[in-house]
């Protein structure tokens, strides 16, 4: 790593105008950690968003080709980080080392991910409809249509993935692979590691000759509102609390001119447990549900904070199991004093609330989160209680039981909508919840059979989004390659010669990918 300023990225340099001086913390000791960070000022958000506005015309300019070569870079850079920064980053989060080293991987590949996706071309969205100059009665005109990118972007670094969802994130690498320059704002509760990877990323951006703009990042809490209304800023990507991400869309909404924000927000991700599973393996699941629950001080957006079953000693024996598994759980760090304040007022609640019960968990005291099983009526379900429908960000779930299978599926009708929803169940279970799952899949963006939600795969297929208020907006994902549709928009060229026309659109198909053309798919190039 290169030595640290704590100054801020604005346009391929440094700035520290300001003076609100910010420290990062100790997630252990909350002893204050070098060095020292200097809030951005409104006029440095506004350089910063300016940089972005002005890189842009260049940088959506480029070739897939060379954008790819900028991610791949950036990948090398992550890569190339060592221990040194690993130990910050720990230090910062208290998360363990080997974490650090597996999400430091995950970024660099995601960013290769993206760069892969830039070179096989799809995302131009390509499709071409050829003139019929003699159709009747009237002539159809030459109408090509492919997609660019919408403009400068805002990125709100995630607290629970220092990396992979945070400076050099998912967002940010969608964003960049779509040919929009970033404004990042630094999380607060890791401002040195958001440094280092910043650092990595100019790296990048110098080697490969991008334009200077084309990443910045400011620093500081009030800085979030005068970035998402600042008139450069064309979407925002936003992972975060509720809270967080409703004042965000507010914000975007009120503009003179509304923007997207693709916020990521809240989820129970209910896990329903079957009867053939129960008395098939009710012990194995128990103990495998226990570890998804509290696995990184349950600090994971898709944490399962919801269990469901049907009454039975099955179930009753599965309950007990798993309140045994996690009493035995050792207190754990978590990311910093504000995270562990929210886990105990959420705990709070529940424990004010008449409907809940705590079954296992001892009183949370202390600076580390302790494991906690509450049990609920199932009325609470049946009636859409707002309390049971709120995530408790840490290592705590809600064990609820219904009377039937019809209770059941009423119960899943009041669910909110989800990232995550899944069934733990044997084959003859699963086949006759097909209603189950087609009820679901109206309330979430990933179902599983027979596994635990808190892995998220980088890949083609993922869908890391749901419907309100597990995000803003349904119809994307912030993990995977569909994330790039986010913050690209279709432009259609009408009657353009040939030298006119973006390369993905030209008659001899330069970039040799498949194009929609006259209703088929094809590669060929035209006459």
């Amino acid at each position: 790593m290169s030595d640290s300023t704590g100054h801020n990225y604005i346009g391929g340099g440094r700035s520290a105008a300001g003076a609100v001086i910010l420290r990062s913390l100790d997630a252990t000791t909350g002893e204050p950690l070098p060095p020292s960070f200097v809030q951005a000022t409104a006029d440095e958000v506004d350089a910063a968003a300016s940089a972005a506005a002005a890189a842009f015309p260049v940088y959506r300019s480029l070739s897939a080709e060379r954008r790819a070569q900028f991610l791949d870079a950036i990948a090398d850079e992550l890569d190339a980080l060592d221990d040194t920064f690993v130990a910050i980053v720990c230090r910062e989060t208290a998360l363990p080392a080997a974490r650090i080293q597996g999400e430091r991987g995950r970024t660099s590949g995601q960013m290769r991910l993206f760069a892969k996706v830039l070179r096989r071309g799809d995302f131009h969205g390509a499709r071409i409809d050829r003139a019929l100059p003699d159709r009747k009665p009237l002539p159809r005109v030459d109408l090509r249509q492919c997609r660019i990118g919408v403009g400068p972007v805002a990125v709100f670094g995630a607290s629970n993935f220092p990396l992979a969802f945070s400076t050099a994130g998912g967002d940010t690498a969608a964003a960049l692979a779509a040919g929009c320059p970033v404004v990042v704002k630094a999380h607060s509760g890791h401002m040195a590691t958001a440094e280092g990877v910043a650092d990595a990323i100019v790296r990048a951006a110098q080697r490969t000759g991008m334009p200077a703009g084309v990443f910045n990042m400011v620093y500081g809490n009030g800085v979030g509102e005068w970035l998402v209304k600042h008139p450069a800023i064309q979407a925002v990507g936003f992972t975060g609390s509720l809270k967080g991400g409703r004042a965000l869309c507010e914000m975007a909404a009120a503009r003179p001119q509304p923007i997207p924000v693709f916020a990521e927000m809240s989820s129970i991700n209910p896990v329903l447990v079957l009867p053939g599973a129960l008395q098939a393996r009710g012990d194995l699941i128990a103990q495998d549900l226990a570890a998804s629950v509290v696995q990184g001080a349950g600090q994971f957006c898709t944490n399962p904070g919801l269990v469901i079953g049907i009454r039975s000693a099955a179930f009753d024996a599965f309950v007990a199991r798993l309140c045994q598994r996690m009493s035995d759980v050792a207190p754990q760090t978590m990311l910093n004093a504000g995270t562990l304040r929210s886990y105990c007022h959420g705990l709070d609640a529940w424990l004010a609330h008449p409907g809940l019960t705590r079954l296992a968990g001892p009183e949370q005291t202390g600076a580390q989160a302790r494991a906690q099983v509450f049990k609920a009526d199932a009325s609470l379900l049946l009636t859409g209680d707002a309390l049971l429908q709120e995530e408790v960000f840490g290592p705590a779930t809600v064990v609820v039981e219904v009377a039937d299978r019809a209770e059941l599926m009423q119960a899943l009708h009041g669910l909110r909508g989800q990232l995550t929803a899944t069934l733990i169940g044997e084959p003859d279970d699963l086949l006759a919840s097909t209603d189950i799952l087609a009820l679901l899949a109206h309330k979430v963006g990933r179902l599983l059979i027979n596994g635990y939600p808190t892995g998220v795969e980088v890949c083609d297929a993922m869908v890391h989004g749901g419907p309100y208020p597990a995000t803003s907006d349904a119809r994307g994902t912030s993990v995977g390659t569909l994330a790039i549709d986010r913050f690209l928009r279709p432009v259609c060229f009408q009657n353009f010669p040939d030298a006119l026309l973006p390369d993905a659109l030209k008659n001899d198909n330069p970039l040799g990918i498949a194009r929609l053309v006259d209703g088929a798919m094809t590669r060929e190039r035209l006459a």
